[in-house]
C-alpha cells in the first residue's frame, strides 16, 4: 500500500489539511477530522506527525463515500425537478438508424431508462454497408418484444415526429445528408423538444483532418448549421472513440495475433469510451434541460490513453508480448491520397485520432457539457475494466464502420 503525506495549508485564514501521495487522493478534507486523528496518534505515540497508511486510507474512503452520497443525492433531486417540470412523464424518444452499430445500444438504453421508444425503420440501401436484412429484422423483433414501436412508411415521418419529444439520429456516414429530411420533418411537426443528430465521434467544429475525413466532417457541419438555421433545439454529442470497436480493430483479440499495428509513434493521447456508457450518458442528457443547445463532450478521465499505453495494458493482462509494427505518419498521408473512397476515409480517421491526437487537441470550453462532471452519480467503465470484459469473452463482436 502506498503512503500519504499530510501537509498543513492556510486557506483564507482557516487551517485545512491536504492529503496527497501514492494513494491517488488529492483534495482538501475536513479540518476537524484530521485534527482528531492527529490527537489520537499524539496521545498514543507521543509525536504529532507520522505516516499513517491504513488509518488515512480508511479515512479517505469514508470522506469520498460521504461526498459521493451527497453528490448522488443532489443529482437525484435535480432529476426529480426536471421530471416535475415536464409533468412527471418520461420523454418519448424516436430513433433514426436504430438497428445500426451504435443505434442498437442506444435503443436498448432508452428502454432501460423507461422512455417510450420508437424506431423509424427505413428500407435497406444498396449504397451503404449496413447490417444484413436478417440482422435488422432480428433487432426489430427484439425491439417489438420490449415495447418499442416501429414506424416503417416514409409518409409517416412527420406523424411519427408528432408522437415523440426527442429525436436521436444514429445514421451511418453514407446517410448523413439524409438528416436534412429529418430536419424538415421536425420543422413540420413543430413539437420536438430536442434533436441529437448523428455525431457521437470527434468534435468536427474544432479540428482539421486530412481531406477524405475532412470532407466527411464538412457534411456533418452542414447538418449542424441547418439545425441552427431552423431554430431546432439540439445537443451535439462528441462521444470520441467507441472503445470496444477499437479494441477489436487495433488489438484483434479474437484473432490471437502476435503483431499489432501502431499508427505514428503511438504516443498521441486519445479518448476511448465504452459504447454502453456512451449511450447511457446520451439518453440521460437528451432529456436534460441543461444540455439544450450545447455541445456534450465525453472526455472521461480514466479513458484518456495513447496507443502504446493501450497495447502495454493488454500485454500485461494477457501475459503476451506483441510485436509492434509502426505505420509512419508519412505513409498514412500517402495512403489517404492513393486509396479508393471509404478506405481513404478510414486511414484519414486513424491519422486524426491516433497520430494527431485530435480528440485531445482542444480545451473544454465553459459552455461545453462534459458528462463526467455533469453526472457525478453515474459510474462508467474504464479502459482497464473493458479489457477485462474482453478477457471473459463477453465483449461486443468485431464490427466495421460504413463510409460508402
Amino acid at each position: 500500500m502506498g503512503t500519504l503525506r499530510i501537509q498543513a495549508k492556510e486557506t483564507d485564514g482557516v487551517q485545512t489539511e491536504r492529503m496527497d501521495g501514492n494513494l491517488g487522493f488529492r483534495g482538501t478534507v475536513d479540518h476537524q477530522i484530521i485534527q482528531n486523528t492527529r490527537r489520537r496518534y499524539k496521545r498514543k505515540l507521543g509525536f504529532p506527525r507520522m505516516i499513517m497508511d491504513d488509518t488515512l486510507f480508511q479515512m479517505k474512503s469514508k470522506i469520498v463515500k460521504r461526498r459521493k452520497v451527497e453528490e448522488g443525492r443532489q443529482c437525484k433531486l435535480k432529476e426529480r425537478e426536471i421530471t416535475r417540470m415536464e409533468g412527471g412523464k418520461k420523454w418519448k424518444i424516436l430513433f433514426f438508424g436504430g438497428t445500426g452499430y451504435i443505434g442498437k445500444f442506444m435503443v436498448r438504453a432508452s428502454v432501460e431508462f423507461g422512455h417510450p421508444t420508437f424506431v423509424y425503420a427505413r428500407p435497406l440501401s444498396h449504397l451503404s454497408r449496413v447490417p444484413p436484412a436478417s440482422n435488422a429484422n432480428r433487432l426489430r423483433d427484439e425491439f417489438r418484444g420490449t415495447g418499442v414501436v416501429l414506424e416503417t412508411e416514409h409518409e409517416k415521418m412527420v406523424s411519427a415526429m408528432k408522437e415523440a419529444d426527442v429525436v436521436i439520429s444514429t445514421l451511418p456516414y453514407p446517410l448523413v445528408s439524409a438528416q436534412l429530411k429529418i430536419i424538415e420533418a421536425i420543422k413540420a411537426a413543430g413539437n420536438i423538444k430536442r434533436f441529437l443528430p448523428s455525431e457521437f465521434g470527434i468534435e468536427e467544429d474544432r479540428i482539421t483532418a486530412l481531406p477524405p475525413f475532412q470532407a466527411f466532417l464538412d457534411k456533418k457541419k452542414c447538418i449542424r448549421r441547418a439545425i441552427e438555421a431552423a431554430g431546432i433545439p439540439y445537443t451535439y454529442v462528441s462521444a470520441n472513440c467507441y472503445c470496444a470497436y477499437f479494441v477489436n480493430r487495433l488489438l484483434r483479440p479474437s484473432e490471437q495475433e502476435d503483431t499489432v499495428f501502431v499508427r505514428g509513434t503511438g504516443d498521441a493521447k486519445t479518448v476511448l469510451n465504452y459504447e454502453e456508457d456512451i449511450v447511457r450518458y446520451t439518453i440521460r442528457l437528451s432529456c436534460d434541460p441543461r444540455a439544450c443547445n450545447r455541445i456534450a463532450i465525453y472526455r472521461l478521465p480514466k479513458n484518456v490513453i495513447s496507443q502504446n499505453e493501450f497495447i502495454s495494458l493488454w500485454e500485461m493482462k494477457t501475459g503476451r508480448s506483441l510485436k509492434r509494427v509502426h505505420i509512419l505518419e508519412e505513409e498514412l498521408v500517402k495512403l489517404s491520397e492513393m486509396l479508393p473512397d471509404q478506405d481513404n476515409i478510414s486511414v484519414s480517421l486513424m491519422h486524426s485520432i491516433f497520430v494527431k491526437g485530435d480528440m485531445m487537441s482542444y480545451s473544454i470550453k465553459e459552455d461545453d457539457f462534459e458528462v463526467s462532471t455533469m453526472y457525478l452519480d453515474m459510474e462508467y467503465t474504464s479502459i482497464d475494466q473493458l479489457l477485462d470484459i474482453f478477457l471473459t469473452g463477453n465483449a461486443p463482436p468485431p464490427a466495421y464502420a460504413a463510409f460508402a
